[in-house]
């Protein structure tokens, strides 16, 4: 048989044929994942909170799968933004993953209030899983003359703008943080963004900045080595780690609550049956000896919640964090 007569007999197949063939591929596709490689976004630079989260998890991921997971640090600025974006772009067929924080929801509203581009849609992703959640705590340098908040707020009315603090970007955690506090406070600092929390810690660490919000698990090291103080943390309550440090709603300041988890993500046109089983793998990876030990030591403890609760648990908070931004309004 030649080409012609092979194209003709394709031609004159049932369509129905066509397409039952076209639905076996996609479905032994679907049943064979992992085929390669998982790459799994984090959105900023190793050392902050969605790092903290990612590396763990993607190692017991990697064993459960039996195929290479990668962590891939997108860190690319805007609060995160960039990470987002290529990750919501990219193929939905469960090899390309992200490790993103609250922010997720955030920064796409914080582009509609410059007029800018929207980089990306919340609505682009399917929640997997929520790892981490922990409420940020108010850092200092341990040279500091601020022992309280009080005393910190005291100093910031003398000098309005002029205290600098080092966020993740502009309307990333780390920044929707210390902007609400700021506001509930009645005080003015200074704004200086870097590209992630790690390089905003290292900001913290070498001067460059004299505050930051972060994570309990990403301050632990660093304040149990004596370089940095915690004053208050936006927890309800306690953090169990840092049992001695206040709530800022124990200080008055009621309005003051933040918590920066961090979860994994997968894009919303993820075919449900690699999505069963992107679930079922994440569940117990997160839920590993060794991973929830990890995290524990690190004063982050595993606050896993299922695709449907966590989908629920992005939803009521998202709604929670645009209200804060829309208050916080146009700032730098």
């Amino acid at each position: 048989m030649n080409r012609r007569e092979i194209l003709k007999a394709g031609a004159a197949l049932p369509l129905s044929q066509v397409a039952w063939s076209a639905l076996s591929g996609h479905a032994q596709a679907e049943a064979a994942w992992p085929t390669r490689n998982i790459t799994m976004i984090v959105p900023f630079p190793a050392g902050g909170q969605a790092d903290l989260a990612a590396r763990p998890v993607a190692a017991a991921l990697e064993k459960i799968v039996g195929k290479p997971v990668i962590v891939d640090n997108r860190a690319g600025g805007a609060g995160g933004s960039v990470g987002n974006a290529a990750a919501a772009r990219a193929e939905p067929d469960g090899h390309t993953l992200l490790m993103t924080l609250s922010s997720l929801a955030v920064l796409p509203e914080a582009d509609r209030l410059f007029d800018r581009p929207v980089a990306y849609e919340v609505s682009q992703f399917a929640p997997v899983a929520r790892v981490l959640a922990d409420p940020t705590m108010l850092a200092v340098p341990a040279s500091a003359p601020w022992k309280t908040v009080e005393e910190f707020v005291a100093d910031a009315k003398k000098r309005p703008g002029e205290i600098p603090y080092g966020s993740s970007g502009p309307y990333g955690t780390l920044h929707v943080a210390m902007e609400m506090f700021a506001a509930s406070a009645g005080i003015k600092l200074l704004h200086v963004p870097f590209r992630g929390a790690g390089p905003a810690l290292t900001g913290l660490l070498s001067g460059t900045v004299q505050a930051v919000a972060s994570a309990p698990g990403t301050l632990r090291a660093q304040v149990d080595d004596g370089k940095m103080r915690v004053l208050a943390c936006w927890g309800a309550q306690r953090v169990p780690s840092f049992p001695d440090t206040p709530t800022f709603q124990e200080l008055g300041y009621k309005d003051v609550e933040f918590y920066i988890w961090a979860g994994l993500f997968a894009q919303k046109a993820l075919p449900e049956p690699i999505m069963t089983k992107l679930r079922d793998a994440t569940r117990k990876a997160v839920l590993a000896p060794e991973v929830k030990k990890t995290f524990e030591t690190a004063g982050s403890p595993v606050a896993y919640m299922d695709a449907p609760e966590f989908a629920k648990f992005v939803e009521t908070d998202s709604a929670r964090l645009i209200a804060a931004v829309k208050k916080i309004g146009k700032v730098e």
